[in-house]
């Protein structure tokens, strides 16, 4: 049976908050805000600082096993590797992905997946086309591993390694690949139908079920493989982006929200961080 779940506000004023990624070895959540284009940390006590500034717009986060931050360039589709205080090109995706590159999960290999919506979201085809899921290798190398996705947006990866799911936006599906020991994708299947909603940011507990925000919705909902929905976060009127699970105990659910994606919403800084205490722990990347 689903029960009520109460939200508590951590933090308020933001432009557009993406990629919500829990850190365990700083106790933070780091995060993108688009708007203002700063990745941050943020404390359970809701103290906030500046990481660094991406000036084509950041988005999905994630770490190389020596520590070293990876962070998405919209804009101009690279993926940046934080240097210190420099940002240097981990890798350029230009030639490979069809559409601004947005969020990524990066694996305990150093193995990132990024997506893109395949085309220009300020002009949109008639049909959609599909769009790359490109592998980032650690060493920066870049391939398209898989052309079939429709807007492939928020990604988990399993703790074994072995298994990438990826969240269909326009799909309105969950949709999960084998990972090969060389990074690459196969056996593309239906983790979860999910007609109606519009998976965007994503989160793996530790039973295999899938935290998704619906960016098209109210709610952030809990769902199992095969499209069982076991639990629902209700936002009333406020749309959910992306969402983590994260704290000492990975049972802390971080909503991204926000009154809309438009420009109007950003620049009246409506986003926020929410949090949701849940009794299922994360489990994998992020």
């Amino acid at each position: 049976m689903m029960r009520p779940m109460d939200r508590t506000v951590l933090l308020s004023g933001l432009g557009f908050a993406e990629g919500p990624r829990w850190r365990p070895a700083e106790d933070r959540l780091f995060f993108s805000d688009m708007g203002t284009k700063q990745v941050m940390r943020l404390g359970l006590d809701g103290a906030v600082e500046e990481v660094c500034v991406v000036e084509n717009r950041p988005s999905g986060i994630g770490w190389l096993p020596d520590g070293r931050m990876l962070v998405v360039s919209q804009n101009d589709r690279r993926v940046l590797r934080l240097e210190g205080d420099d940002l240097v090109t981990h890798a350029d995706l230009s030639g490979l992905a069809s559409g601004a590159c947005n969020d990524m999960v990066v694996d305990g290999r150093g193995n990132a997946y990024v997506g893109n919506p395949g085309y220009d979201m300020r002009n949109p085809p008639s049909p959609l086309p599909p769009a790359e899921v490109v592998l980032v290798r650690a060493d920066g190398r870049a391939e398209v591993v898989d052309r079939e996705v429709m807007f492939p947006n928020g990604s988990v990866v399993t703790p074994d390694n072995q298994t990438l799911v990826v969240g269909e936006t326009m799909g309105q599906r969950l949709t999960a690949f084998d990972i090969a020991d060389d990074g690459t994708l196969s056996n593309r299947r239906t983790f979860a139908d999910m007609a109606g909603r519009a998976p965007d940011g994503i989160a793996l507990d530790a039973e295999g079920a899938v935290w998704v925000a619906d960016a098209n919705g109210h709610a952030c909902v809990r769902v199992r493989e095969g499209g069982e929905i076991t639990d629902v976060v209700d936002l009333g009127d406020r749309h959910c982006f992306a969402c983590a699970l994260g704290g000492p105990d990975r049972r802390t659910l971080f909503l991204l929200t926000g009154a809309g994606f438009s420009g109007d919403a950003i620049r009246s800084r409506t986003g926020a961080i929410e949090v949701v205490d849940v009794d299922v722990p994360g489990a994998g990347w992020p």
